[in-house]
Parts: structure tokens; C-alpha cells; sequence
């Protein structure tokens, strides 16, 4: 007799459970929209796995896609039969390319078809004749062995393309589409570089409606080449070769920023031109090499990035590389100050050179 019953609850458990999963590859399919192809999809008693998943990039987009994957498994939260939420246990994907893009004015955007809300044509009828997207908890999120593009316009135009392979990647407990809640990631990948390759990763959490974040970022051995647009003017000196380490902890509250860090420079070497007057991160090109010669071709800093997020005079990109530059400058023992002071000087200099020449 209790062997029926155990059975009896079995079969209702895996039939329970088969309906659940069933359910969840009608929400799926659905939810990918139509910009999205997937080759296969198998139903299993205990997950779904989709099989040559692509999202397709909408117009503008830096990249061609969103979004490809060589397989999805997503398996359901049973919890979520008795619940008005749809809940999904664990998302692994396999293999994952991932584009991001950073716009001009600095926005983030990430799978703009899934985590953006579209805006309702003809105001509040048009919004409440159309139903509202279901919301969806996730409880954790694995990328592995992905590739990761990020294109960033705020530095470039066209967008600054930075690659990170063979990333893994984790994110839990993520709600969607309302983003509520404090959702941890963390991050380990290959940053590709010019003439080298580093390393990156990000560790902590974000509370993603409310824009607040506590996160921790090192890069070691990362190809100084392709990181210039975040150090350097155009009208600066360049790079033709060096690696970066950093170390950054960065704390987002109300929308300030807070965020003290830590930069080796090892191996730098500039590009020649610039002349007399050439910087490099606004310090004289002339002093950094110097100095590089004097500290075996390494120097370190430490450095502070505050700044309200909110304020449309502030920028990040702009903070970081004055910040960075100021460090530099102080680290080689010339001031701001001094600076000043040498560039005052030698347009005295050349104010006397002129009286002599034209009598004047």
C-alpha cells in the first residue's frame, strides 16, 4: 500500500512537473520575440533545452546580433505552479556571444528585446488594451566559455570595440522585466588585446532599478593599446606598447558615485610627436619617459573617482582620465601647479623672443 501511494505521488510529481516545463516553452518561445531563431527545443522532465539560440540586434545596433548560443537549458522552479510568478530555478548557457553597447550619452543597453519595456503607442488606451509582460524571477544565470563585445560610443565614434573571451559569467536572482531587487554578478574573462592579452574581473551586486551598485573590478596585464580612448585625448600622445593592472572598488548610492582604485603602469612606451608641448594624460611627454627610466618602467598610483551620476556637466570617461592623469603628474612629483606655472613661462618666452625679433 505505501509503495502505491509513493508511486502514485511520483507520477504526480513528474506529471506536475512535465506540465510546468511544457508551460515554460510556451513562455520561451514567446518571450525570445520575433527578432530570434531557435533551431531546437526538447522538453525534458525537469528542463527545457534550447538548442542554436539567436537574437538578432535591432536597427542601429554596433553588432549583428544581441545574443547567440550554441545551447540554453532552463530549468523551472517548481514553486512557481502555485505562485502569480514565473519562476525558473537556473539558466545555463553554453557557449554564449553577447554584444553591449554603451551609447554616446552613456547608457548601458543589453538585450534590448527582453530587458527593455517598449514604449506603448496611443498613451494609456493603447497600454491598458495590451496585456502586461509576466513577470519572471530567475534565480541564477551562467555563461560559459562565452564571448563578450562591448562597444562603447562615449569614447568614439564610431563605438570603441573592447572583446572579452572565455568568459564565465554569473547573475542571481534577476526579476524581469521591473529589474527589482539586488541581483549579484560576477565575471571572470580574457581581455583581447593588440599585442597582448589580459585579464578581467567584476565582482558584487547592482540593484538595477534603482541604480545602485557595489562593485569590485581588477584588470591584470591588460594591453594598454587598446584601452587609449579611456586614457588619452586625440590630440595626445599615443601608445605604442605597455600593460595596465588595476583595482578599483566602486560604490553607486543615489545616484553618486564613489569609487577609490589603484594603477600599475608597467613597459609603457609613447608614440614619438607631439613636440616640445606633447602630454601624455596631461602630463609632459617628456617627464613620463623620464620617469619610466628611473622606476624600471613601471609606475603605480592611487586615485579617487567621485562624482554625482545625475549632473549632465559630469562624465566618467573625462573623470577617469583627468583623475589618472593628476595621479601621474603628482606620482612624478610635478604639479598642477608647476604645470601651470611652465606653460605661463614659456609663453613668456616666447612673448620675449617676439619683442626681440620684431621690436615690439
Amino acid at each position: 500500500m505505501t509503495l502505491a501511494v509513493l508511486a502514485a505521488l511520483g507520477a504526480a510529481a513528474a506529471g506536475g512537473l512535465h506540465i510546468a516545463t511544457k508551460t515554460l516553452k510556451n513562455q520561451v518561445e514567446h518571450a525570445l520575440g520575433a527578432d530570434s531563431e531557435v533551431d531546437e527545443i526538447a522538453v525534458g522532465w525537469s528542463s527545457i533545452e534550447a538548442r542554436g539560440v539567436r537574437i538578432r540586434a535591432p536597427r542601429g545596433w554596433p553588432a549583428e546580433d544581441a545574443l547567440r548560443a550554441e545551447r540554453v537549458v532552463v530549468t523551472p522552479d517548481l514553486r512557481s505552479l502555485v505562485s502569480a510568478e514565473v519562476k525558473v530555478a537556473r539558466i545555463t548557457v553554453d557557449r554564449p556571444y553577447l554584444s553591449i553597447w554603451r551609447t554616446r550619452d552613456g547608457k548601458l543597453r543589453l538585450l534590448p528585446s527582453l530587458l527593455e519595456k517598449p514604449k506603448e503607442a496611443g498613451g494609456a488606451a493603447s497600454s491598458a488594451a495590451s496585456p502586461a509582460a509576466p513577470s519572471v524571477g530567475i534565480g541564477s544565470i551562467e555563461l560559459l566559455d562565452g564571448v563578450l563585445e562591448f562597444y562603447d560610443a562615449s569614447v568614439r565614434q564610431p563605438a570603441h570595440k573592447t572583446r572579452l573571451e572565455h568568459l564565465h559569467a554569473a547573475v542571481e536572482d534577476l526579476h524581469v522585466p521591473n529589474l527589482s531587487g539586488r541581483t549579484r554578478i560576477a565575471l571572470d574573462a580574457v581581455v583581447k588585446g593588440v599585442q597582448r592579452d589580459g585579464r578581467v574581473t567584476i565582482a558584487g551586486w547592482a540593484e538595477l532599478a534603482d541604480k545602485n551598485s557595489e562593485l569590485a573590478t581588477k584588470l591584470a596585464g591588460v594591453d594598454l593599446v587598446a584601452l587609449q580612448p579611456y586614457l588619452i585625448k586625440a590630440s595626445e600622445t599615443g601608445v605604442r606598447r605597455g600593460s595596465l593592472d588595476l583595482s578599483l572598488t566602486s560604490t553607486v548610492r543615489n545616484n553618486r558615485l564613489h569609487a577609490p582604485g589603484a594603477v600599475t603602469l608597467t613597459g609603457l612606451e609613447l608614440s614619438g610627436g607631439g613636440g616640445a608641448f606633447g602630454t601624455f594624460m596631461g602630463v609632459p611627454r617628456q617627464a613620463v619617459v623620464a620617469a619610466l627610466k628611473n622606476r624600471n618602467d613601471q609606475i603605480s598610483i592611487r586615485f579617487t573617482l567621485d562624482g554625482n551620476l545625475n549632473d549632465p556637466q559630469f562624465s566618467l570617461n573625462d573623470s577617469f582620465a583627468k583623475r589618472i592623469g593628476t595621479s601621474v603628474a603628482e606620482t612624478l612629483g610635478i604639479s598642477i601647479e608647476s604645470l601651470t606655472r611652465g606653460v605661463g613661462n614659456a609663453a613668456q618666452g616666447l612673448g620675449g623672443v617676439m619683442k626681440k625679433l620684431f621690436g615690439k
